[in-house]
């Protein structure tokens, strides 16, 4: 089966489902709409999708070996300034990340595959998952059995940016994408009047103390050979410039590309955070929001899907090895449990078009990935099992 010559047939059934999804934007975990519209399009395709915590799961074939295929669905909260004729009206949500464009191809790769069912030598199971930017939902899938009896993953992600469609890129001996650990810190002291500072235990001092203290852990603590990054992203307190208020809150994230770097980090900043609370009096209490392994992919079913790429007659695909990212992927939670797959694929322009990054408002992701990207789902599921049966 030519899966890309038929992908290029459904090219605007993609389309249409990747603007849907673009215009109708939603974030978080809880994605009534999209889960609602991919279920509907399933069944229309002849399958029976059933909801798996918070995305949606569906299984075609007959037995055997079970491949996995991912695509996250969920946008950005942030306005959208792309001016696309579909861009999301809500002002409060953006698919500028590109996840719109990962289900609309995996519908149809399902569409394709449900087409050919009977000449599968396995099982695919396809998983439509929410709250991927929140590092949710990877998790909340595999709580409500996302992963039972699966052999190995594959999953896509589309990549803006001044480069020509079908490039796709990977890493097979490493660290794809960096962990990350979100993490809060709130600080307790004592208020006061800003004139009688002697009354008051300052959180705020005690946060900068804190700042300070977790500055160093990378300056003096981790392996300067490893990439490792901690950063505060938001400092608050207080509401009154002549008032010492009772607490203070940073909020930051840990990234790394190492698991021992990254254990050291997590464990090291919720010490510095307690016991420099302790040395001035007040005191700190940590959470976790997030906890997200690095994405370390299985070489060798790495490399084997990258034969399957190279074997399709599509124009320009071409492949880019050695890639790493010190961005994050809840993907990652599915890596550690069973052998995965995950690449990017171009859909940039060459032109000013493609001069806007990831998660910005004025991103544009080019629409020619489309096909590919059904394609390519659709082949690699079918020669995976072709070759584990």
């Amino acid at each position: 089966m030519e899966y890309y010559k038929r992908a290029l047939e459904l090219r605007e059934e993609t389309v249409a489902n990747r603007r849907w999804f673009h215009a109708n934007a939603e974030v978080g975990l809880h994605m009534p709409k999209a889960q609602a519209y991919v279920m509907e399009r399933l069944t229309e395709y002849g399958l029976a999708p059933r909801a798996c915590g918070e995305g949606v799961a569906a299984t075609l074939g007959k037995g055997g070996r079970v491949l996995l295929l991912r695509a996250d669905m969920d946008a950005l909260p942030m306005p959208e300034e792309s001016g696309e004729p579909f861009a999301c009206p809500t002002g409060t949500e953006a698919h500028a990340c590109g996840h719109d464009f990962h289900p609309a191809m995996l519908l149809t790769a399902a569409r394709m595959l449900k087409e050919h069912e009977d000449e599968l030598a396995g099982t695919v199971r396809l998983m439509f998952q929410p709250a991927e930017e929140t590092f949710e939902g990877a998790g909340n899938m595999i709580e409500h059995g996302i992963l039972e009896g699966v052999d190995a993953a594959l999953a896509f992600h589309v990549s803006p940016g001044r480069m020509p469609v079908g490039l796709f890129m990977y890493n097979s001996g490493g660290t794809m994408m960096y962990s990350v650990d979100g993490f809060r810190i709130t600080v307790r002291g004592r208020g006061s009047h800003g004139a009688y500072p002697q009354n008051a235990i300052d959180p705020i001092n005690i946060a900068v103390h804190i700042y300070l203290g977790l500055e160093a852990l990378i300056a003096r603590e981790v392996d300067p050979g490893k990439a490792c990054v901690l950063t505060i992203g938001n400092f608050s307190a207080g509401s009154a410039a002549n008032i010492i208020p009772d607490t203070a809150l940073l909020q930051g994230t840990i990234r790394t590309n190492d698991k021992a770097g990254r254990e050291l980090l997590v464990r090291r900043m919720k010490e510095v955070a307690v016991r420099t609370a302790e040395v001035y009096g007040g005191s700190a209490e940590v959470e976790m929001i997030s906890e997200v392994p690095p994405l370390i992919c299985d070489a060798g079913l790495t490399d084997e899907m990258v034969g399957y790429m190279t074997e399709q007659d599509i124009p320009g695909l071409t492949p880019v090895p050695g890639i790493s990212a010190s961005a994050s992927e809840d993907f990652a939670s599915v890596a550690e449990l069973v052998p995965t797959a995950y690449m990017y694929l171009s859909a940039g322009f060459p032109d000013e078009r493609g001069d806007a990054p990831a998660h910005n408002p004025k991103v544009r992701f080019n629409e020619d990935v489309c096909p590919i990207g059904a394609a390519s789902l659709a082949h690699c599921a079918v020669r995976w099992l072709e070759n584990h049966s």
